[in-house]
């Protein structure tokens, strides 16, 4: 088999401006003096500016002053490697309020002190910051379990006794009624228990951890059990640094996340699990309380190949009591987010037809931390 004739210079370019403007996201080239050199089609919309004003316009005068899009940038062209920022607000009188994007900026090697930049607008309801909202959601209930370990749990010991007594004098048919009594209580102090997690507001204690030895430990507790006949693929690595982090609870997390995706499996013989891991220096969030972006370039992930998670459900997935079993208390995800958060980490979820992927971002250990 012959492979076709590369076309010449004028069709590449051709070709390269059409598949641009095919990408659904504003993608413009900032040269060495921050003049826009190119934009698609998107681009055009976005700026609200054709490309005849956009080609001659610095891109200072489209986004507020001190915007941290200048500033990264700057950093891209400093470091000559790519560098995302999420949540990043560029509203301005010319570009509207409320304009909060993803950014992707990666330098040009061609053209020496260039800059590609691709915006990724959010909707309102993403427009806070992911951290902030799963911490938030998880808290939720930290009143709640309280008030519920306390309030209930100490009536319920009382029913359960009395229950039992009852069961002493009771007919055989009584006697059915009695244990579901006890049944019921004891599956109600259960889900309370489980709930007195998020009560727990004592700082976590955090030292070096190596995620493989953790996912190794979660994979072999995952294969004695609930996913034995599930195919779980691993693909880390190797020259990734300590995470920061409490090997307890990074467990807790990962045994949850593999146990949602071997449940998400089931049956299916072709079903598979993926672990992966990575080095994502790019990668930086908000810090609570702080105006500081804090980077996060460990990036851990359970991967699933089953249905996905329907649409309606992933803006709320990390919330308490959501959940899409027939028998579950949607507290899994929420502890989850709960722990993450609480190691100044992020979680996500990008599910579809073909799977979901849960992703963490964590920082590294750095030695001045001890």
């Amino acid at each position: 088999m012959s492979l076709a004739a590369s076309p010449p210079p004028a069709d590449r370019a051709n070709a390269a401006q059409i598949v641009l403007n095919t990408i659904r996201r504003p993608v413009v080239m900032l040269g060495p003096d921050n003049v826009i050199t190119y934009a698609n089609a998107d681009a055009e919309d976005f700026f609200r500016s054709g490309a005849a004003l956009l080609a001659r316009s610095t891109l200072d005068r489209f986004i507020p002053f001190g915007s941290p899009l200048l500033t990264l940038v700057e950093q891209v062209r400093e470091r000559l490697a790519p560098v995302n920022e999420y949540r990043v607000d560029i509203s301005s009188p010319r570009l509207g309020i409320d304009r909060i994007v993803d950014l992707y900026a990666a330098p040009v090697p061609e053209y020496p002190g260039s800059v590609v930049v691709m915006f990724q607008e959010r909707s309102m309801a993403d427009k806070i910051d992911r951290q902030m909202t799963h911490r938030g959601a998880a808290r939720s209930v930290t009143g709640l379990a309280a008030m519920l370990a306390h309030e209930i749990k100490n009536p319920l010991s009382g029913i359960r006794g009395a229950a039992q007594l009852l069961e002493l004098s009771a007919s055989d048919e009584d006697r059915a009624l009695t244990r579901l009594i006890t049944d019921e209580t004891d599956r109600i102090v259960a889900l309370v228990d489980r709930m007195e997690v998020f009560s727990d507001e004592r700082p976590i204690e955090r030292y070096p951890v190596n995620i493989h030895v953790v996912l190794d430990h979660v994979k072999a507790i995952a294969k004695s059990g609930f996913a034995g006949r599930i195919k779980i693929v691993e693909d880390y690595d190797p020259s990734l640094p300590p995470v920061y982090g409490n090997r307890d609870q990074l467990i807790q997390v990962f045994l949850n996340l593999v146990k949602n995706a071997a449940e998400a499996v089931g049956s299916d013989p072709l079903g598979e699990i993926g672990l992966s891991t990575a080095f994502r220096p790019g990668i930086r969030v908000s810090a609570p309380g702080s105006p500081d972006r804090v980077s996060l370039p460990l990036e851990f992930c359970v991967h699933d190949n089953g249905p996905g998670v329907s649409e309606d459900i992933q803006p709320i997935l990390f919330d308490p009591f959501i959940t899409t079993k027939t028998n579950g208390s949607g507290l899994g995800l929420a502890l989850v987010a709960k722990i993450v958060g609480e190691h100044g980490g992020v979680v996500e979820c990008e599910s579809g037809p073909r799977g979901t992927t849960f992703r963490v971002l964590m920082p590294a250990w750095k030695e001045e931390r001890a």
